[in-house]
């Protein structure tokens, strides 16, 4: 045989087992592709397993109050200067107590005013204190509006004297 077909046949031998990796390492990949896409990456679950976050909170700040308490001695001098904020479920109820702010801050004093200076000296005192500002704020402002929704009251200052 002639060098020219020895080289031929080397070339043509090495060829083959070269093209059979390539063939085999492209299908390889080509399946791993399809693979990848028909089943749901660990991000795509992660994120349909998380909640959405909740809503932003709505908050009201109300100015601070400043009233005289009752008290046993009927001593005058029995001051409470608290502050709140008013924790709201969404955005109109917010514009609601905004628009009638005069009304919610009235009601408040009202309460205030009715308060015993030995309860609120308690943690007790203070908890039914925010009980009764949500019972007192509920009833609509006027009639035909639906009940204020107060979610919390958070207290900004708290000082009895």
């Amino acid at each position: 045989m002639s060098d020219n077909a020895k080289a031929k046949g080397r070339k043509r031998s090495l060829l083959v087992p070269v093209l059979l990796i390539v063939t085999v390492a492209a299908l390889g990949t080509a399946g791993y592709a399809v693979w990848r896409m028909m089943t749901p990456s660990a991000q795509a679950s992660e994120k349909a397993a998380q909640p959405e976050p909740p809503a932003a909170p709505v908050f009201f700040a109300l100015d601070t109050f400043t009233v005289n308490l009752v008290n046993d001695e009927n001593d005058p001098d029995r001051v409470l200067y608290v502050g709140f904020t008013l924790r709201l479920p969404d955005e109109e109820n917010r514009r609601r107590m905004n628009d009638y702010l005069p009304e919610v801050r009235s009601r408040l004093l009202l309460l205030l005013s009715r308060q015993n200076a030995a309860e609120l000296a308690r943690e007790e005192g203070k908890q039914k204190l925010v009980t009764q500002i949500k019972q007192v704020l509920a009833p609509p402002l006027v009639q035909g509006q639906p009940e204020q929704v107060v979610s919390d009251v958070l207290f900004t200052a708290f000082i009895l004297r």
